[in-house]
């Protein structure tokens, strides 16, 4: 595109619900282009200072369990480090050795050797399906298995422990609160539903779930489930983050490799193509959430001057009424003078005055290149 030394997310603004690595996220954003609304909808509960992890690491020294499974690296890293800042390491070592310890892939498997231990098993890739199954290939009826989490557990692994007659016990390793500061997750709910952000990322199934419940709180859901729903797409990071929205009717989008920079190119692609390219008056005009493009250079636009714009593009080459302007104006009464004044800001926005042709005592039309304009542009 004509804009990529801006980058492909210029000009549109992107709302981050991410606790852990929302820098990293909002940088790789920001590296693109994009503005970025943080609020992270959840707060992590660090391990060591997790008094409900402290008690059930306890009871795991006290009694052995059959089966233990570290489901991520950075969980049972953690893990381990907090043992040991409680003087419980050697102890967790000890009843890690002597249970059969699963590692759900790779990287699990490489922070269980880190720590001087060996796992019994891991698939080849990261797979919690696959070590259910192993699980319940063998049978788990009347043993204790220790599940290490990493938040909230995989939908229906516990469920399915337990239904094949295991003692299920959880090991909340990052355990999710709500965040103490509950500000700026308003700002992003409101905002969300006024249009003014062009997408919403989600990272996990529990921030999703917390933006929700937030939203309900403050009789906002509905606002909030009508612009996800058809104006403000929410990008996850995998299937599995997406239930909770896709529970309420939400479309999301997601990569193919459940990481971050892969969502972030998926973004790159799926906004500007949501903002197709116009040829008004021998210039490539892209409107997007903040900002207009004009010949790939970004020109921000006040939220009037975006609005009347808007306007006119929904039917480029058609004179669009004063009266029909007025309309698409937020907060501006009955006085079409409103239109005339925010109208001329916004040719000085975009910094090119005949993009925009007035139509004397009709209202005023984009200039849509000939070769592009409909034979009904007048009409």
């Amino acid at each position: 595109m004509d804009g990529r030394r801006h980058g492909p997310l210029a000009g549109f603004t992107i709302g981050v619900t991410a606790a852990r690595r929302a820098g990293e996220l909002g940088a790789l954003l920001q590296g693109y282009g994009a503005s970025v609304v943080h609020a992270p909808t959840l707060r992590i509960v660090p391990p060591a200072d997790d008094t409900e992890l402290l008690a059930v690491t306890g009871q795991l020294i006290d009694d052995v369990p059959d089966v233990v499974v570290a489901t991520t690296a950075v969980g049972f890293r953690d893990w381990i480090e907090a043992a040991g800042g409680w003087g419980r390491g050697e102890e967790l070592s000890a009843c890690l050795r002597a249970a059969q310890l699963l590692a759900r892939g790779p990287g699990a498997a490489g922070a269980v050797r880190a720590a001087g231990l060996r796992e019994t098993w891991s698939p080849g890739a990261e797979s919690m399906a696959e070590v259910l199954g192993r699980l319940l290939g063998e049978g788990v009826e009347g043993r204790r298995v220790a599940l290490q989490l990493h938040g909230e557990p995989p939908p229906g692994c516990v469920e399915s422990l337990r239904a094949a007659g295991a003692e299920v016990v959880v090991v909340p390793v990052h355990r999710w609160m709500p965040p103490e500061d509950l500000a700026p997750v308003d700002r992003l709910i409101d905002a969300t539903a006024a249009r003014v952000l062009d997408a919403v990322t989600f990272t996990s199934a529990p921030a999703a779930a917390s933006l929700l419940a937030r939203a309900d709180e403050r009789g906002r859901l509905a606002a909030l489930l009508g612009a996800l729903r058809h104006d403000v797409p929410a990008a996850c990071v995998g299937p599995v983050t997406a239930l909770p929205l896709q529970a309420h009717g939400i479309d999301t989008v997601h990569p193919e490799r459940f990481r971050l920079g892969p969502l972030v190119q998926l973004l790159c692609a799926e906004l500007p193509a949501r903002s197709p390219a116009l040829p008004v008056a021998g210039r490539r005009v892209e409107i997007r959430g903040h900002a207009v493009l004009v010949d790939g250079e970004p020109r921000p636009v006040a939220p009037a001057g975006m609005a009347l714009l808007k306007a006119l593009a929904r039917r480029p080459g058609w004179v669009v009424s004063r009266a029909e302007l007025l309309r698409a104006l937020p907060g501006s009464g009955r006085d079409e003078h409103a239109v005339e004044t925010a109208m001329a800001r916004l040719r000085t926005a975009l910094g090119e005055p005949r993009l925009i042709h007035t139509v004397v005592k009709r209202g005023y039309r984009l200039a849509l290149d000939p070769a592009a304009e409909p034979e009904y542009a007048d009409a």
